[in-house]
């Protein structure tokens, strides 16, 4: 039986202080690195409505599409290039503002606005990004990116 996310809190941090303990709960008994970030995913984008939530894994010089919540995306994303292969290559966190200023954005939806990428490390090793973008500019800030890189924490202990 799924699990009901409990949602509420007025505020963006009080949202995150009780969606964390329920990601752990969530993949706490669940092996598979696939599902987990399917319900990660699904978690993430129920708990703040935003337009596209999910993770591209790393499969060689690549980010290959992965389990998410939202309208179709890119499958393929070249180390380096666009948000994702930038947070893939300088080993950190991204938040962009307005996609259409970030140089060499790769736009999968132009009803994006703006972005965070999470880079998920496992022993050391980048082995995926958690992509999020929204319909607005200026979503997303330190707040999102020091939860979600808690997020990502727990998610890598179960890859």
């Amino acid at each position: 039986m799924a699990e009901e996310l409990i949602t509420g809190g007025s505020t963006k941090e009080e949202r995150y202080r009780i969606l964390l303990p329920q990601l752990a709960s969530i993949i706490e008994d669940e092996p598979d690195p696939v599902a987990n970030m399917a319900n990660i995913a699904a978690a993430i984008h129920c708990s703040f409505d935003f337009l596209w939530t999910g993770f591209y894994r790393v499969d060689g010089d690549t980010l290959v599409l992965g389990p998410f919540q939202g309208p179709l995306a890119c499958t393929r994303i070249k180390f380096g290039r666009g948000v994702c292969g930038t947070a893939w290559s300088t080993r950190r966190t991204i938040v962009v503002d307005d996609v259409e200023k970030f140089p060499g954005h790769i736009a999968c939806s132009s009803a994006s606005r703006s972005e965070i990428v999470v880079p998920i490390f496992k022993d050391g090793i980048i082995t995926g990004v958690l992509d999020i973008d929204s319909t607005t500019t200026s979503t997303f800030d330190d707040t999102d990116a020091r939860y979600l890189e808690e997020a990502m924490a727990i998610l890598s202990h179960k890859l």
